[in-house]
């Protein structure tokens, strides 16, 4: 059989000025300017189960944040519930999740005490205390060394976002662009992904300060920061994300496919605004020598980040041209910067994304003619296209975001 073009909209060869090559086009043409969205572990969410992401959260064993009362002591004894690690025999803290309590109860005239077994030595790295709290077992075994896990439960919710345009026959016909309406959609699409990266970029700042590892450069808020960063808080803040097993390496989606990752080493991420250059660039290290490395000296063309400027200390810092900050959040309503360090695996979202095969938006485009006819625009002269998707966010592993509030200059 002959092929048939038809009238174009029943040709045998397929269908024709299909829309979705201008999206995979217009997505290619924006992924140079994403920078958090490759960061994301996609969540899919399926049909028929709400707007509500669910997961749960295990907390390991040799966790402070695996407070239970399951656990059986060396000895036998039940653990009592009431209490909780903050010390041990030595009279050092033990872990920065009980310090608050144990503080309290000690300015109370409160007996301060130990938590003798549920999560073991807990977080703890004093030789002493864990070496007394090894789970040794005698001859006879017996119903000791009895350990419990606690799981919390994160959510994070999804809401539809979209926007349209519309055009006129004549517009078509008679602009001097031939490829007007290619431009259209690549504009659209553009829009929408700018709009996904500020509200992730909005997500990840402020699960950071509020349920991360948060640094004020000056002060204890936002609201007191009164200082630049020094080399000295990247270096505390590399230590705290050490301790909470934040990895050294993230994986990135590159190129326009989920299924296209690459993983960067070397470091992690660190966003800055480009308010922040000069005062990184003239940073010097505990020396007294420069702490910036710029980043030809050390990373190739396939194992840089898009917008990646050079390194310091164990952070490899990135520029974000529309990096958001705080106007006059800071003391004395000075405007206040944020350095932002998202850990690998630390927060999920619907990926504004395409896999090769589908994209996560919706675009609905209808052209002038008789089929948007109504009494609203009877010679069918309009036309219009609209994009939709959906938005959700929620932080996997709060801990592994960092954060500096600092000054600029």
């Amino acid at each position: 059989m002959a092929q048939v073009y038809g009238n174009g909209t029943n040709s045998t060869i397929g269908a024709q000025a299909r829309t979705d090559f201008y999206n995979k086009k217009a997505l290619i043409a924006v992924r140079d300017k994403q920078y958090f969205m490759p960061l994301a572990n996609v969540q899919a969410m399926p049909k028929h189960h709400g707007k509500t992401i669910k997961q749960d959260v295990y907390q390991p064993l040799l966790d402070d944040l695996n407070i239970n009362d399951q656990g059986i002591d060396a000895s036998g004894a039940t653990i009592d519930s009431t209490k909780w690690s903050a010390w041990d025999k030595a009279g050092a803290l033990v872990g920065a999740a009980y310090a608050t309590k144990a503080l309290a109860a000690a300015a109370a005239g409160a007996a301060v005490v130990q938590q003798n077994s549920g999560n073991l030595y807990g977080s703890g790295k004093d030789i002493g205390l864990i070496a007394a709290k090894l789970p040794a077992l005698t001859e006879n075994g017996g119903r000791v060394n009895r350990v419990g896990f606690k799981r919390t439960q994160i959510t994070g919710s999804i809401v539809k976002q979209g926007f349209f345009t519309e055009y006129t026959q004549e517009s078509l016909d008679f602009d001097s662009d031939s490829e007007l309406l290619s431009h259209i959609t690549e504009e659209m699409v553009q829009g929408a992904t700018e709009l996904t990266e500020a509200a992730l970029q909005s997500d990840l700042i402020n699960s950071a300060t509020t349920t991360g590892t948060a640094y004020f450069k000056g002060g204890t808020t936002k609201a007191t920061v009164s200082a630049v960063v020094a080399y000295t808080d990247l270096m505390n803040l590399s230590i705290a994300l050490d301790n909470n097993k934040t990895p050294k390496q993230t994986k990135v989606i590159s190129g326009s496919r989920l299924v296209d990752t690459k993983t960067i080493n070397g470091g992690r991420i660190m966003y800055v605004g480009s308010e922040m250059i000069p005062a990184l660039r003239a940073m010097t290290d505990l020396h007294g020598a420069p702490a910036f490395v710029s980043v030809e000296k050390y990373a190739d063309a396939g194992n840089t980040v898009n917008g990646e400027i050079g390194s310091i200390d164990q952070f490899r810092i990135v520029v974000v041209p529309e990096m958001q900050y705080s106007a006059k959040g800071g003391a004395a309503n000075v405007d206040i910067y944020p350095m932002l360090v998202v850990g690998d695996g630390s927060f999920t979202t619907i990926g504004f994304q395409t896999d090769g095969k589908t994209v996560k938006f919706t675009t609905t485009h209808k052209k002038p003619g008789i089929d948007v006819a109504d009494l609203n625009d009877p010679y069918g002269e309009k036309g219009f296209y609209s994009i939709k998707w959906y938005y959700g966010f929620m932080a996997l592993r709060p801990e592994r975001l960092g954060i500096i509030w600092t000054k600029s200059a």
